[in-house]
């Protein structure tokens, strides 16, 4: 039976060793009280201690002193299972330190890992993640040298195939942020912007008889229609209510309580972003919207498309601009289609969206090859094709949804700039002009880790295209190719003296 209680109550009912299990997706839905309850009771009596973390999409809010980033920096976390590390600013700079276990699954495994567990498996099997680092024969899921734990992911044959077997730790506790609890505890979402895997890791911990703790907005005394209730409150041993004021319009536009036609997402997109980041820099290198405009030319009426966070966000905004959302649907792995995703702070919600499902639900329809086209961001990108989009030099940012999208969706569109840190880039009279280039290059003869395979996207006869501010290249069976080469730039010493290897020239 549910009990209303504070904050301070709820986390005792987590105890030293606990796995938790967290549902949110990189900076949205995060029971934030909770985990400031956490931190205070580990301030105050150094417990709970040695605790494991689990979740597959991220669970901060871009801010170290907010979120779980302060009891993982003090020394309260042994170990994270996740599939995101974004949004945790200090803590994916930690991982690197050996600071605690670290562990990168790709987020559909863990979201139908989650579901499968809940369901009385033991895990999940799928051919996801072959010939990426998660593969054991290639890095395997750790991230530091003490992480070492080779029961996450193995390698399985079934009737000759190969596979990757997913298992996760079962939850003790977890803790889940929710809109409402109605007058007989059960539980909603109807001002979240997703309800991520919710759902799924309440079954899967009560299957473990572990402590189901849900922060809510409000409490209500109506009765819920069974339709809208997605935690049953027979699942719920405590609720927290953290007061939040009145949704306000441009959120009202991210949970759907406001229509948004498409003719208005452009103005929404725009706004969304300057409230989510007002100090935000101003550009003046125009890398991005040359991207976005170059890139948003493979769009084809009745696509459905997913668009990742970065430079890819340009080609929604392009789209807007071109009125182009009319012909084409827009997905978010997250769970949110129709509509257009929003970005920055606000990465995972969809401006107006159509319908909002669970994540596991999305990730069927992306793993069965349902998307025509994606659009991606990347950290380097190699002569093999192989992107990575996860690992940089100092910190380990995660893979979230991007394997799952890039292994399964017909065409594939990498942007990315050329090179990194100081590049300046303008158009003048329709050229393109090289003011200055990176220090960092983001084409390299190898990349540092693997988060998409060239070889195994030739061998799915996927179609890959990556879209540079300067040129494009296409992935073939007989290696990269460049096929365009923008007005402006000049082809020997702006690109191929510039790159590490040779590629095919077909421009």
């Amino acid at each position: 039976m549910f009990r209303i209680m504070d904050a301070a109550d709820a986390v005792k009912l987590i105890k030293d060793g606990d796995v938790i299990g967290l549902n949110s997706f990189v900076g949205i839905g995060c029971p934030d009280r909770l985990h400031d309850a956490i931190t205070e009771s580990f301030r105050s009596t150094g417990h709970p201690r040695d605790l494991t973390l689990v979740s597959s999409a991220g669970f901060g809010l871009f801010d170290p002193d907010r979120a779980a980033e302060p009891y993982i920096r003090e020394g309260a976390v042994k170990k994270i299972i996740g599939g995101h590390f974004g949004a945790m600013p200090s803590t994916k700079k930690l991982v690197l330190e050996d600071r605690f276990e670290a562990y990168n699954l790709p987020l559909g495994p863990m979201s139908h890992a989650m579901r499968a567990q809940a369901g009385g498996h033991d895990g999940y099997i799928t051919k996801l993640g072959l010939d990426l680092f998660v593969d054991p024969r290639i890095e395997g899921p750790g991230l530091n040298s003490i992480s070492k734990d080779d029961s996450l992911v193995r390698l399985v044959e079934i009737d000759g195939e190969e596979y990757l077997y997913y298992r996760l730790p079962m939850f003790d506790v977890c803790l889940i942020k929710a809109s409402s609890v109605d007058a007989k505890g059960n539980i909603s979402f109807e001002n979240e912007f997703t309800t991520v895997d919710a759902l799924s890791i309440v079954q899967m911990t009560r299957r473990n008889r572990g402590k189901v703790i849900v922060q809510v907005d409000r409490v209500t005394s109506d009765f819920r229609r069974p339709r809208d209730v997605i935690i049953p409150a027979a699942f719920v041993d405590a609720v927290v209510v953290s007061e939040r004021s009145a949704e306000d319009e441009a959120m009202g536009t991210l949970s759907g309580d406001i229509h948004v036609p498409t003719s208005h997402m452009d103005y929404w997109f725009d706004r969304l972003e300057r409230e989510s980041a007002p100090n935000r820099k101003v550009r003046t290198d125009s890398s991005a919207d040359i991207i976005g405009r170059r890139a948003v030319k493979e769009l084809r009426r009745g696509d459905i498309v997913n668009i990742g966070v970065g430079i890819p966000e340009r080609v929604c905004a392009e789209a807007a601009n071109l009125g182009m959302l009319e012909d084409i649907v827009l997905s978010v792995e997250s769970g949110g289609m129709g509509g257009l995703p929003a970005g920055g702070l606000n990465f995972g919600a969809m401006i107006g969206a159509d319908i909002i499902c669970d994540m596991s639900m999305q990730f069927d329809f992306y793993d069965g090859g349902g998307l025509d086209m994606c659009f991606m961001g990347a950290l380097e990108m190699d002569k093999y094709g192989n992107v990575n989009a996860h690992r940089g030099a100092d910190q380990a940012t995660g893979i979230g949804g991007f394997g799952n999208i890039t292994s399964a969706t017909h065409s594939v569109v990498f942007c990315l700039t050329f090179d990194t840190k100081g590049l300046d880039v303008a158009e003048e009279d329709g050229n393109v002009v090289i003011r200055q280039e990176g220090s960092v290059p983001k084409i390299v003869d190898k990349v540092r880790s693997i988060s998409f395979s060239g070889k195994r996207a030739v061998q799915n006869g996927q179609r890959v295209l990556y879209v540079t501010e300067r040129c494009v290249f296409q992935l073939t069976p007989d290696g990269l190719a460049l096929t365009e080469v923008y007005p402006g730039i000049d082809k020997q010493k702006d690109i191929l003296d510039r790159l590490p290897f040779e590629v095919i020239d077909r421009t």
